[in-house]
C-alpha cells in the first residue's frame, strides 16, 4: 500500500486550463473519492495519477517515488474503467489473469492469485464463463478482480458503477467498500453521484473550476463546506444572502436580515444564527432537511419561524420534497421524512416552517 502525493500540479490543454495548483494527500490504506460536476478536472486528475496524461506544472509521489515521467505500466497501479474493458474471447479466469500473464509469473503463482481475487469478490464459481455470460455486476467484479490480482500499491476507479441500474449500484457501493476494507488498498474513486462519495469515502476533494475547493470526511464536507461553491453543489440546501443587524436575539444568537425575501406584511425575513459575531459571512446555507413542517398555527413572531404556502410537494418514497413559497417574496426548498406526514399535503396548503439557530451556518465570502 502507499499514499500518494499530488504536489501543485496544473494541466493545460493550448489555452484552457484543466487543472491549477492541485495540492492533495491521500493517505495510505483510505478510500478517497474525486467529486465534481462535468468538466471540474477529476477525470484529467486520475489519468495524470495512472500516467496517461503528464501534468503541465507540479509533480506525483507514489508513495515515496516521484512518478511524474513514468509510463503507466511502471506505476504499480490497478484502474478498474467505467466500460470494465474485458477481453470478450477470454474466460472470467484469463480476464483476471491477463495482467498476471503479462508480467510473465510462473503459471503456479498465477492461479493462486487468480482464485484468491475470485473469491474476494465471490466468483470462484464463475471462473471457466465468458464476460457475455455475466451480469453487469459480475462484470465490474471480474473488473475489479483483474486490478486486484496484480496487487497494486493502490487501486483507481474512475467512475465504475455508472453503467449499472439503481438497485445493483447500491449493492455494488457496499460490495466495493466491503473488498476495499478486507485489501487495506489504498482507493481513489472518481465519480459524479454525491451520494455515492458520501456514502463510501474516508475523505472527499470537491474539485470545481479546475481548483479543490475542499478536502474533507462525508460529514465536514455536508455540514461545514468551505464555500458557496461547495455548499450548492453537495445536496440540497437554501442560500440566503444576508446583512447584519448589529444586534443580538435572546440568548446571545446574532439576528441577520436576509436579503430579497419578505413576508406578506412586508416585513423583511429575519434569521437568527447561533454562529458567533466574529464569523464574517454575508451568505449563509440552512439544509431542508433541517426545516421542520407544521400545519397547526403557532407564534409566527418568533424568529427562524415563517409562514408559508405549499407550491410543489415530489414523493420519493423514504422522503417527501417540498417547495415552499413565503406569502409575500421568496421560497424554501424542504425535505421530511415520509412518516411525517399521514397524508400528502398538497399546492396551496398554508404551513409553518421553523428550524433552529444551529442550523443555520456562515459561507465564507471567498472562494467558490
Amino acid at each position: 500500500m502507499s499514499g500518494i502525493h499530488i504536489d501543485d500540479v496544473s494541466r493545460q490543454f493550448g489555452d484552457f486550463t484543466a487543472l491549477e495548483e492541485v495540492q492533495l494527500q491521500v493517505r495510505e490504506g483510505e478510500f478517497f473519492s474525486l467529486l465534481g460536476p462535468s468538466g471540474c478536472g477529476k477525470t484529467t486528475l486520475l489519468n495524470m495519477i495512472a500516467g496517461f496524461l503528464d501534468p503541465s506544472t507540479g509533480r506525483i509521489l507514489i508513495g515515496e517515488q516521484d512518478v511524474t515521467g513514468l509510463p503507466p505500466y511502471r506505476r504499480g497501479l490497478g484502474i478498474v474503467f467505467q466500460d470494465y474493458a474485458l477481453f470478450p474471447h477470454l474466460s472470467v479466469f484469463d480476464n483476471v489473469a491477463y495482467g498476471l500473464q503479462i508480467r510473465k509469473l510462473p503459471k503456479k503463482e498465477i492461479k493462486r492469485r487468480v482464485d484468491e481475487t475470485l473469491a474476494l469478490v465471490q466468483l470462484s464459481s464463475m471462473a471457466d464463463r465468458r464476460s457475455h455470460q455475466l451480469s453487469g455486476g459480475q462484470r465490474q467484479r471480474v473488473a475489479i478482480a483483474r486490478a486486484l490480482a496484480i496487487e497494486p500499491s493502490v487501486l483507481l476507479l474512475d467512475e465504475p458503477l455508472s453503467n449499472l441500474d439503481a438497485k445493483l449500484r447500491k449493492d455494488m457501493q457496499t460490495e466495493l467498500r466491503t473488498i476495499q476494507r478486507r485489501t487495506g488498498i489504498t482507493t481513489i474513486l472518481v465519480t459524479h453521484d454525491q451520494e455515492e462519495a458520501l456514502s463510501l469515502s474516508d475523505r472527499i476533494g470537491i474539485l470545481g473550476h479546475g481548483r479543490l475547493q475542499q478536502v474533507g470526511s462525508p460529514l465536514e464536507i455536508y455540514r461545514q463546506p468551505a464555500n458557496r461553491f461547495v455548499a450548492d453543489f453537495i445536496g440540497q440546501v437554501n442560500l440566503f444572502h444576508t446583512r447584519s443587524m448589529g444586534d443580538a436575539a435572546s440568548g446571545g444568537n446574532i439576528r441577520l436580515q436576509v436579503e430579497h425575501y419578505e413576508l406578506a406584511n412586508g416585513s423583511p425575513l429575519i434569521l437568527e444564527t447561533a454562529v458567533p459575531d466574529s464569523v464574517e459571512a454575508a451568505t449563509y446555507m440552512l439544509r431542508p432537511e433541517r426545516i421542520r413542517i407544521s400545519f397547526i398555527p403557532g407564534s409566527e413572531g418568533q424568529l427562524n419561524r415563517t409562514p408559508g404556502i405549499i407550491q410543489h410537494v415530489s414523493y420519493a418514497g423514504d422522503q417527501v420534497r417540498l417547495k415552499i413559497a413565503l406569502p409575500g417574496k421568496g421560497e424554501l426548498l424542504v425535505v421530511a421524512p415520509d412518516p411525517v406526514f399521514p397524508t400528502l399535503p398538497v399546492q396551496g396548503d398554508p404551513c409553518e416552517l421553523y428550524w433552529a439557530a444551529e442550523d443555520v451556518i456562515p459561507l465564507p465570502t471567498e472562494g467558490g
